[in-house]
Protein backbone atom coordinates (compact mmCIF):
# COMPACT_ATOMS: atom_id res chain seq x y z
CA UNK A 1 0.00 0.00 0.00
CA UNK A 2 1.23 3.52 -0.76
CA UNK A 3 2.02 5.79 2.16
CA UNK A 4 -1.05 7.55 3.47
CA UNK A 5 -3.48 5.85 1.06
CA UNK A 6 -4.64 2.79 2.97
CA UNK A 7 -8.45 2.32 2.69
CA UNK A 8 -10.77 3.05 5.59
CA UNK A 9 -10.97 0.00 7.82
CA UNK A 10 -14.52 0.23 9.14
CA UNK A 11 -17.81 1.88 8.36
CA UNK A 12 -17.65 3.64 11.75
CA UNK A 13 -14.39 5.32 10.81
CA UNK A 14 -15.99 6.60 7.62
CA UNK A 15 -18.96 7.94 9.58
CA UNK A 16 -16.73 9.82 12.03
CA UNK A 17 -14.73 11.36 9.20
CA UNK A 18 -17.87 12.47 7.34
CA UNK A 19 -19.21 14.08 10.52
CA UNK A 20 -15.86 15.81 10.99
CA UNK A 21 -15.95 17.20 7.48
CA UNK A 22 -19.47 18.50 8.10
CA UNK A 23 -18.32 20.15 11.30
CA UNK A 24 -20.81 18.06 13.29
CA UNK A 25 -18.58 15.75 15.32
CA UNK A 26 -18.21 16.94 18.88
CA UNK A 27 -14.41 16.64 18.75
CA UNK A 28 -14.22 18.83 15.66
CA UNK A 29 -15.74 21.98 17.18
CA UNK A 30 -12.43 23.83 17.01
CA UNK A 31 -11.02 22.47 13.72
CA UNK A 32 -12.30 23.45 10.30
CA UNK A 33 -11.40 20.17 8.57
CA UNK A 34 -10.81 19.57 4.91
CA UNK A 35 -9.81 16.33 3.27
CA UNK A 36 -7.57 16.08 0.26
CA UNK A 37 -6.46 12.71 -1.15
CA UNK A 38 -4.79 11.24 1.92
CA UNK A 39 -6.00 9.36 4.97
CA UNK A 40 -6.98 12.22 7.31
CA UNK A 41 -7.78 15.94 7.35
CA UNK A 42 -6.01 19.27 7.58
CA UNK A 43 -7.37 22.08 9.73
CA UNK A 44 -8.03 25.15 7.59
CA UNK A 45 -7.14 28.63 8.86
CA UNK A 46 -7.58 32.05 7.26
CA UNK A 47 -7.82 35.70 8.26
CA UNK A 48 -11.01 35.17 10.23
CA UNK A 49 -10.49 31.90 12.08
CA UNK A 50 -7.92 29.36 13.20
CA UNK A 51 -8.29 26.48 15.62
CA UNK A 52 -6.23 26.78 18.79
CA UNK A 53 -6.02 24.19 21.57
CA UNK A 54 -6.27 26.94 24.21
CA UNK A 55 -4.88 26.75 27.73
CA UNK A 56 -4.91 23.15 28.97
CA UNK A 57 -3.98 22.86 32.63
CA UNK A 58 -3.21 19.86 34.80
CA UNK A 59 -6.50 18.67 36.35
CA UNK A 60 -7.38 18.61 40.04
CA UNK A 61 -6.09 15.76 42.17
CA UNK A 62 -8.11 12.60 41.61
CA UNK A 63 -8.60 13.33 37.91
CA UNK A 64 -6.66 13.04 34.67
CA UNK A 65 -6.93 14.94 31.41
CA UNK A 66 -6.56 13.16 28.07
CA UNK A 67 -5.84 15.15 24.91
CA UNK A 68 -6.37 13.15 21.71
CA UNK A 69 -5.70 13.50 17.99
CA UNK A 70 -6.48 10.71 15.56
CA UNK A 71 -6.54 9.57 11.96
CA UNK A 72 -10.34 9.75 12.14
CA UNK A 73 -10.23 13.52 12.58
CA UNK A 74 -9.86 14.29 16.29
CA UNK A 75 -7.56 17.24 16.91
CA UNK A 76 -6.61 18.03 20.52
CA UNK A 77 -9.89 16.64 21.82
CA UNK A 78 -9.89 17.20 25.61
CA UNK A 79 -11.52 14.97 28.23
CA UNK A 80 -11.13 15.11 32.02
CA UNK A 81 -12.06 11.95 33.90
CA UNK A 82 -11.51 10.42 37.38
CA UNK A 83 -8.49 8.23 38.07
CA UNK A 84 -9.06 4.71 39.41
CA UNK A 85 -7.84 2.81 42.44
CA UNK A 86 -7.64 -0.41 40.44
CA UNK A 87 -5.88 -1.49 37.30
CA UNK A 88 -8.02 -2.42 34.29
CA UNK A 89 -7.30 -6.18 34.14
CA UNK A 90 -7.76 -6.45 30.38
CA UNK A 91 -5.79 -3.36 29.43
CA UNK A 92 -2.31 -2.88 28.04
CA UNK A 93 -0.02 -2.05 30.96
CA UNK A 94 2.01 1.16 30.92
CA UNK A 95 4.38 1.26 33.89
CA UNK A 96 6.10 4.46 34.99
CA UNK A 97 9.06 4.64 37.36
CA UNK A 98 8.87 8.14 38.79
CA UNK A 99 12.00 7.47 40.81
CA UNK A 100 14.09 6.89 37.70
CA UNK A 101 14.53 10.33 36.13
CA UNK A 102 16.74 10.53 33.06
CA UNK A 103 17.38 13.56 30.80
CA UNK A 104 16.08 17.08 31.40
CA UNK A 105 14.14 18.47 28.47
CA UNK A 106 15.18 21.63 26.61
CA UNK A 107 12.27 22.10 24.25
CA UNK A 108 10.55 21.86 20.88
CA UNK A 109 10.19 24.14 17.89
CA UNK A 110 11.01 24.82 14.26
CA UNK A 111 13.20 26.90 11.96
CA UNK A 112 12.89 30.49 10.77
CA UNK A 113 14.08 29.85 7.23
CA UNK A 114 13.74 32.28 4.34
CA UNK A 115 11.04 29.99 2.94
CA UNK A 116 9.10 30.28 6.20
CA UNK A 117 9.17 34.06 6.07
CA UNK A 118 8.25 34.23 2.39
CA UNK A 119 5.23 32.00 2.97
CA UNK A 120 4.03 33.72 6.14
CA UNK A 121 4.37 37.12 4.44
CA UNK A 122 2.30 35.89 1.49
CA UNK A 123 -0.77 35.69 3.73
CA UNK A 124 -3.05 38.57 4.79
CA UNK A 125 -1.85 40.25 7.98
CA UNK A 126 -4.57 38.71 10.14
CA UNK A 127 -3.73 35.21 8.91
CA UNK A 128 -0.03 35.81 9.55
CA UNK A 129 -0.83 36.61 13.16
CA UNK A 130 -2.96 33.49 13.57
CA UNK A 131 -0.22 31.32 12.09
CA UNK A 132 2.41 32.61 14.49
CA UNK A 133 -0.03 32.38 17.41
CA UNK A 134 -0.57 28.73 16.55
CA UNK A 135 3.08 28.06 17.27
CA UNK A 136 4.07 30.57 19.94
CA UNK A 137 1.12 32.03 21.84
CA UNK A 138 -0.04 30.40 25.10
CA UNK A 139 -3.18 29.16 23.34
CA UNK A 140 -1.03 27.54 20.64
CA UNK A 141 1.39 24.61 20.89
CA UNK A 142 4.11 26.37 22.86
CA UNK A 143 7.21 26.30 20.67
CA UNK A 144 10.21 27.49 22.67
CA UNK A 145 13.31 26.35 20.76
CA UNK A 146 14.02 27.63 17.24
CA UNK A 147 16.77 27.40 14.65
CA UNK A 148 18.01 30.26 12.50
CA UNK A 149 20.04 29.53 9.35
CA UNK A 150 23.17 31.67 9.31
CA UNK A 151 22.62 33.28 5.87
CA UNK A 152 21.20 31.12 3.08
CA UNK A 153 20.25 27.46 2.86
CA UNK A 154 18.37 25.35 0.33
CA UNK A 155 15.09 26.78 1.70
CA UNK A 156 16.01 30.16 0.23
CA UNK A 157 15.44 31.61 -3.22
CA UNK A 158 19.18 31.97 -3.89
CA UNK A 159 22.52 30.87 -2.46
CA UNK A 160 24.19 33.68 -0.53
CA UNK A 161 26.36 34.52 2.48
CA UNK A 162 26.83 37.61 4.64
CA UNK A 163 30.01 38.56 2.81
CA UNK A 164 30.12 37.76 -0.88
CA UNK A 165 32.97 40.20 -1.58
CA UNK A 166 35.76 37.90 -2.65
CA UNK A 167 38.91 38.13 -0.56
CA UNK A 168 37.40 40.22 2.22
CA UNK A 169 39.22 38.33 4.97
CA UNK A 170 38.81 41.31 7.32
CA UNK A 171 35.02 41.01 6.83
CA UNK A 172 34.70 44.74 6.18
CA UNK A 173 31.71 44.14 3.92
CA UNK A 174 29.98 41.67 6.24
CA UNK A 175 26.30 42.49 6.66
CA UNK A 176 22.90 40.97 7.16
CA UNK A 177 20.80 40.72 4.00
CA UNK A 178 17.30 41.61 2.86
CA UNK A 179 16.26 38.06 3.77
CA UNK A 180 17.08 38.72 7.42
CA UNK A 181 15.27 42.04 7.50
CA UNK A 182 12.20 40.87 5.55
CA UNK A 183 11.76 37.17 6.33
CA UNK A 184 13.52 36.25 9.56
CA UNK A 185 13.91 39.08 12.06
CA UNK A 186 10.34 40.50 11.93
CA UNK A 187 8.78 37.06 12.44
CA UNK A 188 11.18 36.19 15.25
CA UNK A 189 10.41 39.44 17.06
CA UNK A 190 6.68 38.80 16.70
CA UNK A 191 7.10 35.25 18.02
CA UNK A 192 8.89 36.64 21.07
CA UNK A 193 6.04 39.07 21.70
CA UNK A 194 3.43 36.34 21.42
CA UNK A 195 5.18 33.83 23.66
CA UNK A 196 4.69 33.69 27.42
CA UNK A 197 7.99 31.83 27.82
CA UNK A 198 11.57 32.38 26.77
CA UNK A 199 12.30 31.20 23.23
CA UNK A 200 15.78 29.80 22.80
CA UNK A 201 17.38 30.51 19.40
CA UNK A 202 20.38 28.81 17.86
CA UNK A 203 22.17 29.51 14.59
CA UNK A 204 23.47 27.03 12.02
CA UNK A 205 25.51 27.76 8.88
CA UNK A 206 25.07 25.84 5.64
CA UNK A 207 28.05 27.33 3.80
CA UNK A 208 30.74 29.94 4.27
CA UNK A 209 31.19 32.53 1.53
CA UNK A 210 32.07 30.59 -1.62
CA UNK A 211 35.47 32.29 -1.86
CA UNK A 212 36.46 30.77 1.49
CA UNK A 213 36.03 27.22 0.15
CA UNK A 214 38.29 24.88 -1.79
CA UNK A 215 35.83 24.56 -4.69
CA UNK A 216 34.78 28.23 -4.83
CA UNK A 217 31.09 27.23 -4.67
CA UNK A 218 28.29 27.31 -2.10
CA UNK A 219 27.34 23.72 -2.95
CA UNK A 220 29.10 20.70 -4.41
CA UNK A 221 32.11 19.02 -2.82
CA UNK A 222 34.34 21.46 -0.99
CA UNK A 223 35.91 22.30 2.36
CA UNK A 224 36.86 25.49 4.17
CA UNK A 225 40.33 26.65 3.20
CA UNK A 226 42.56 26.36 6.26
CA UNK A 227 43.69 29.96 5.90
CA UNK A 228 40.02 30.87 6.35
CA UNK A 229 39.58 29.07 9.67
CA UNK A 230 40.01 32.31 11.63
CA UNK A 231 38.00 34.67 9.36
CA UNK A 232 35.17 32.12 9.38
CA UNK A 233 35.29 32.03 13.18
CA UNK A 234 35.00 35.81 13.33
CA UNK A 235 32.04 35.58 10.95
CA UNK A 236 30.16 33.69 13.69
CA UNK A 237 30.82 36.48 16.20
CA UNK A 238 29.45 39.02 13.75
CA UNK A 239 26.29 36.96 13.28
CA UNK A 240 25.63 36.69 17.02
CA UNK A 241 26.29 40.40 17.53
CA UNK A 242 24.06 41.39 14.60
CA UNK A 243 21.08 39.34 15.75
CA UNK A 244 21.42 40.35 19.37
CA UNK A 245 21.50 43.99 18.28
CA UNK A 246 18.12 43.32 16.67
CA UNK A 247 16.71 42.11 19.99
CA UNK A 248 17.15 38.39 19.38
CA UNK A 249 19.36 36.79 22.05
CA UNK A 250 21.12 33.65 20.90
CA UNK A 251 21.14 30.50 23.03
CA UNK A 252 23.33 28.27 20.91
CA UNK A 253 25.18 27.44 17.71
CA UNK A 254 26.09 24.49 15.56
CA UNK A 255 29.40 24.88 13.73
CA UNK A 256 28.16 23.35 10.46
CA UNK A 257 24.94 21.90 9.08
CA UNK A 258 25.50 18.31 7.88
CA UNK A 259 29.30 18.53 7.64
CA UNK A 260 29.90 15.23 5.86
CA UNK A 261 27.58 16.24 3.01
CA UNK A 262 30.33 18.57 1.82
CA UNK A 263 32.35 15.64 0.53
CA UNK A 264 29.64 14.73 -2.00
CA UNK A 265 28.31 16.49 -5.07
CA UNK A 266 25.71 18.13 -2.81
CA UNK A 267 22.95 20.04 -4.61
CA UNK A 268 22.63 22.84 -2.07
CA UNK A 269 24.72 24.89 0.37
CA UNK A 270 27.26 22.86 2.30
CA UNK A 271 30.84 22.69 3.55
CA UNK A 272 32.80 19.53 4.21
CA UNK A 273 34.44 18.92 7.58
CA UNK A 274 36.17 15.74 8.68
CA UNK A 275 35.77 14.97 12.37
CA UNK A 276 39.46 15.65 12.89
CA UNK A 277 39.41 19.03 11.14
CA UNK A 278 36.27 20.01 13.03
CA UNK A 279 38.01 19.05 16.28
CA UNK A 280 41.07 21.13 15.45
CA UNK A 281 39.10 24.15 14.24
CA UNK A 282 36.91 24.14 17.34
CA UNK A 283 39.82 24.03 19.76
CA UNK A 284 42.19 26.39 17.94
CA UNK A 285 39.89 28.94 16.31
CA UNK A 286 36.12 28.89 16.80
CA UNK A 287 36.04 28.05 20.51
CA UNK A 288 38.69 30.57 21.59
CA UNK A 289 37.26 33.26 19.29
CA UNK A 290 33.77 32.95 20.75
CA UNK A 291 35.19 32.84 24.26
CA UNK A 292 37.23 35.99 23.66
CA UNK A 293 34.05 37.72 22.47
CA UNK A 294 32.22 36.76 25.66
CA UNK A 295 30.15 34.15 23.85
CA UNK A 296 31.12 30.93 25.60
CA UNK A 297 27.65 31.24 27.15
CA UNK A 298 26.29 29.91 23.83
CA UNK A 299 25.56 26.18 23.68
CA UNK A 300 27.82 24.61 21.05
CA UNK A 301 26.30 21.49 19.44
CA UNK A 302 28.42 19.38 17.11
CA UNK A 303 27.58 16.99 14.27
CA UNK A 304 24.20 18.45 13.21
CA UNK A 305 23.73 15.47 10.89
CA UNK A 306 21.96 12.13 10.77
CA UNK A 307 22.48 9.50 13.41
CA UNK A 308 24.30 7.21 10.96
CA UNK A 309 27.29 9.49 11.70
CA UNK A 310 27.14 8.63 15.42
CA UNK A 311 29.02 8.11 17.57
CA UNK A 312 32.02 8.07 15.22
CA UNK A 313 31.86 11.70 14.11
CA UNK A 314 31.73 13.26 17.58
CA UNK A 315 34.08 10.82 19.31
CA UNK A 316 37.36 12.52 18.27
CA UNK A 317 36.02 15.85 19.54
CA UNK A 318 34.66 14.60 22.84
CA UNK A 319 37.79 12.57 23.60
CA UNK A 320 40.05 15.60 23.13
CA UNK A 321 39.80 17.74 26.29
CA UNK A 322 41.01 20.85 24.49
CA UNK A 323 38.10 20.54 22.06
CA UNK A 324 35.50 19.07 24.42
CA UNK A 325 35.70 22.12 26.69
CA UNK A 326 33.94 24.10 23.94
CA UNK A 327 31.18 21.54 23.31
CA UNK A 328 27.85 21.36 25.14
CA UNK A 329 25.93 18.79 23.16
CA UNK A 330 25.38 16.72 20.03
CA UNK A 331 22.90 17.89 17.39
CA UNK A 332 21.10 15.17 15.43
CA UNK A 333 19.04 15.14 12.24
CA UNK A 334 16.21 12.69 11.71
CA UNK A 335 16.72 11.51 8.14
CA UNK A 336 18.37 8.14 8.79
CA UNK A 337 16.34 7.13 11.85
CA UNK A 338 14.37 4.53 9.89
CA UNK A 339 17.57 2.67 9.05
CA UNK A 340 19.89 3.19 12.01
CA UNK A 341 19.22 1.91 15.52
CA UNK A 342 18.54 4.42 18.27
CA UNK A 343 21.25 2.64 20.25
CA UNK A 344 23.78 4.97 18.63
CA UNK A 345 22.22 7.78 20.66
CA UNK A 346 22.89 5.79 23.83
CA UNK A 347 26.49 5.21 22.72
CA UNK A 348 26.92 8.92 22.02
CA UNK A 349 25.49 9.87 25.41
CA UNK A 350 27.88 7.43 27.09
CA UNK A 351 30.89 9.25 25.61
CA UNK A 352 30.18 12.19 27.91
CA UNK A 353 27.00 11.97 30.04
CA UNK A 354 27.34 15.66 30.96
CA UNK A 355 26.62 16.73 27.39
CA UNK A 356 23.11 16.67 25.94
CA UNK A 357 21.62 15.29 22.73
CA UNK A 358 19.14 17.39 20.76
CA UNK A 359 17.35 16.74 17.48
CA UNK A 360 17.88 19.94 15.48
CA UNK A 361 16.28 19.18 12.10
CA UNK A 362 13.55 16.92 10.77
CA UNK A 363 10.79 16.96 8.18
CA UNK A 364 8.75 14.64 6.01
CA UNK A 365 8.82 14.61 2.21
CA UNK A 366 12.61 14.66 1.94
CA UNK A 367 12.76 11.22 0.32
CA UNK A 368 10.31 11.70 -2.56
CA UNK A 369 10.14 13.90 -5.63
CA UNK A 370 7.48 16.10 -7.21
CA UNK A 371 3.89 16.32 -5.97
CA UNK A 372 4.43 13.76 -3.19
CA UNK A 373 6.69 16.19 -1.30
CA UNK A 374 3.57 17.68 0.33
CA UNK A 375 0.86 15.24 1.45
CA UNK A 376 -2.07 17.29 2.70
CA UNK A 377 -3.79 15.47 5.55
CA UNK A 378 -1.47 12.46 5.76
CA UNK A 379 -1.89 10.77 9.15
CA UNK A 380 0.62 8.14 8.02
CA UNK A 381 3.33 10.80 7.98
CA UNK A 382 2.26 12.17 11.36
CA UNK A 383 2.30 8.70 12.91
CA UNK A 384 5.71 7.95 11.45
CA UNK A 385 7.01 11.27 12.80
CA UNK A 386 5.53 10.78 16.27
CA UNK A 387 6.98 7.27 16.48
CA UNK A 388 10.51 8.55 15.95
CA UNK A 389 10.07 11.60 18.16
CA UNK A 390 9.01 9.34 21.03
CA UNK A 391 11.84 6.93 20.24
CA UNK A 392 14.40 9.75 20.34
CA UNK A 393 13.07 10.94 23.71
CA UNK A 394 13.52 7.42 25.04
CA UNK A 395 17.15 7.51 23.93
CA UNK A 396 18.28 10.76 25.57
CA UNK A 397 17.11 13.46 23.15
CA UNK A 398 16.26 16.62 25.07
CA UNK A 399 13.94 17.98 22.40
CA UNK A 400 13.01 18.12 18.74
CA UNK A 401 13.36 21.04 16.33
CA UNK A 402 11.30 20.68 13.18
CA UNK A 403 12.50 22.18 9.91
CA UNK A 404 10.46 24.91 8.10
CA UNK A 405 7.63 26.47 10.09
CA UNK A 406 5.70 27.00 6.85
CA UNK A 407 6.04 25.98 3.19
CA UNK A 408 3.92 26.51 0.09
CA UNK A 409 1.73 24.00 -1.72
CA UNK A 410 4.75 22.67 -3.62
CA UNK A 411 6.93 22.39 -0.52
CA UNK A 412 9.07 25.44 -1.23
CA UNK A 413 10.41 27.84 -2.20
CA UNK A 414 13.74 26.05 -2.52
CA UNK A 415 16.47 27.21 -4.88
CA UNK A 416 17.82 23.65 -5.19
CA UNK A 417 14.33 22.18 -5.87
CA UNK A 418 14.59 20.16 -2.65
CA UNK A 419 10.86 20.40 -1.94
CA UNK A 420 9.63 19.21 1.46
CA UNK A 421 6.59 18.79 3.68
CA UNK A 422 5.92 20.95 6.73
CA UNK A 423 3.66 21.19 9.75
CA UNK A 424 1.88 24.16 8.13
CA UNK A 425 1.29 24.53 4.39
CA UNK A 426 0.38 27.96 3.00
CA UNK A 427 -2.05 28.41 0.11
CA UNK A 428 -1.31 32.04 -0.74
CA UNK A 429 -3.71 32.08 -3.68
CA UNK A 430 -6.64 31.37 -1.34
CA UNK A 431 -5.28 33.41 1.58
CA UNK A 432 -5.38 30.40 3.89
CA UNK A 433 -3.07 27.87 5.52
CA UNK A 434 -3.42 24.24 6.48
CA UNK A 435 -2.37 22.67 9.75
CA UNK A 436 -1.13 19.23 8.83
CA UNK A 437 -1.51 16.19 11.11
CA UNK A 438 2.24 16.72 11.60
CA UNK A 439 1.45 19.97 13.43
CA UNK A 440 -0.63 18.14 16.02
CA UNK A 441 1.90 15.30 16.31
CA UNK A 442 4.53 17.80 17.44
CA UNK A 443 2.02 19.73 19.51
CA UNK A 444 1.26 16.69 21.65
CA UNK A 445 4.77 17.07 23.03
CA UNK A 446 5.63 20.75 22.60
CA UNK A 447 2.55 22.03 24.45
CA UNK A 448 2.86 19.72 27.44
CA UNK A 449 6.51 18.65 27.84
CA UNK A 450 7.93 21.95 29.03
CA UNK A 451 11.56 22.99 29.50
CA UNK A 452 12.95 21.50 32.68
CA UNK A 453 10.66 18.46 32.63
CA UNK A 454 12.47 15.18 33.26
CA UNK A 455 11.90 12.01 31.32
CA UNK A 456 11.14 9.01 33.50
CA UNK A 457 11.58 5.33 32.75
CA UNK A 458 8.49 3.82 31.10
CA UNK A 459 7.60 0.36 29.83
CA UNK A 460 4.61 -1.08 27.98
CA UNK A 461 3.36 -4.55 27.13
CA UNK A 462 2.14 -3.64 23.61
CA UNK A 463 4.50 -3.45 20.63
CA UNK A 464 2.24 -1.12 18.61
CA UNK A 465 2.04 1.37 21.49
CA UNK A 466 4.82 3.95 21.77
CA UNK A 467 5.14 5.74 25.11
CA UNK A 468 7.30 8.43 26.66
CA UNK A 469 6.67 9.90 30.12
CA UNK A 470 7.85 12.99 31.92
CA UNK A 471 7.74 14.69 35.31
CA UNK A 472 6.71 18.32 34.98
CA UNK A 473 8.62 20.92 37.01
CA UNK A 474 5.43 21.55 39.01
CA UNK A 475 5.16 17.86 39.94
CA UNK A 476 2.59 16.69 37.40
CA UNK A 477 3.00 13.67 35.16
CA UNK A 478 2.85 13.82 31.36
CA UNK A 479 2.40 10.59 29.39
CA UNK A 480 2.52 10.67 25.59
CA UNK A 481 1.07 7.59 23.87
CA UNK A 482 0.96 6.69 20.17
CA UNK A 483 -1.41 3.89 19.18
CA UNK A 484 -0.16 2.65 15.79
CA UNK A 485 -2.73 -0.15 15.70
CA UNK A 486 -5.82 -0.14 13.47
CA UNK A 487 -7.90 -0.99 16.54
CA UNK A 488 -8.72 0.98 19.65
CA UNK A 489 -6.64 0.12 22.69
CA UNK A 490 -7.41 0.07 26.42
CA UNK A 491 -4.43 1.16 28.52
CA UNK A 492 -3.81 1.21 32.25
CA UNK A 493 -1.12 3.63 33.41
CA UNK A 494 0.50 2.69 36.74
CA UNK A 495 3.15 4.83 38.42
CA UNK A 496 3.29 2.87 41.67
CA UNK A 497 1.43 5.50 43.68
CA UNK A 498 -1.74 3.44 44.04
CA UNK A 499 -3.75 5.29 41.41
CA UNK A 500 -4.34 4.11 37.85
CA UNK A 501 -5.22 5.97 34.68
CA UNK A 502 -7.46 3.60 32.74
CA UNK A 503 -8.26 4.98 29.33
CA UNK A 504 -9.26 3.89 25.82
CA UNK A 505 -7.13 5.10 22.90
CA UNK A 506 -8.84 5.34 19.50
CA UNK A 507 -7.32 3.45 16.59
CA UNK A 508 -4.43 5.28 14.95
CA UNK A 509 -4.26 8.01 17.57
CA UNK A 510 -1.86 10.15 19.55
CA UNK A 511 -2.70 11.05 23.11
CA UNK A 512 -1.21 13.14 25.91
CA UNK A 513 -2.34 12.31 29.44
CA UNK A 514 -1.88 14.83 32.25
CA UNK A 515 -2.37 14.09 35.93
Amino acid sequence: QQEGKQPFKTAMRSLILVLALLGCAHAQDECHPRQFEYDSVVCVCDSTYCDQPGIIEFPAEGSYTAVTSSRDGLRFNVETLPVSSEEDPGAVEVTLDRGNTIQTMIGFGGAFTDATGINVNSLPTEAQDLLLRSYFAPEGIGYNLCRIPIAGCDCSTRPYSYDDVEGDVELEYWSLTEEDYQYKIPLILQAQELSSQEIKFFGSPWSPPSWMKTNGMFNGSGELLKEMWQPWSEYFVKFVDAYEEQGIPLWGLTPQNEPLSGFQDWRWNTCGWTAEDMRDWLKTNLGPTLEAAGMRRLKMMVDDFNRDTLPAYVQPMLEDPDCAQYIDGTAVHWYSDRYVSANVLDETQALDPEKFILYTEACQGYDVEGPLSVMLGSWARAEDYAHYIIESMNHFSTGWVDWNLALDMQGGPNWANNFLDATIIVNAEEGEFYKQPLFYALGHLSKFVLPGAQRISTTTTQSTLDVASFLDTAGGTVVVLLNRDDNELDVSVNDGSGIYVNHRLPAKSLQTILY
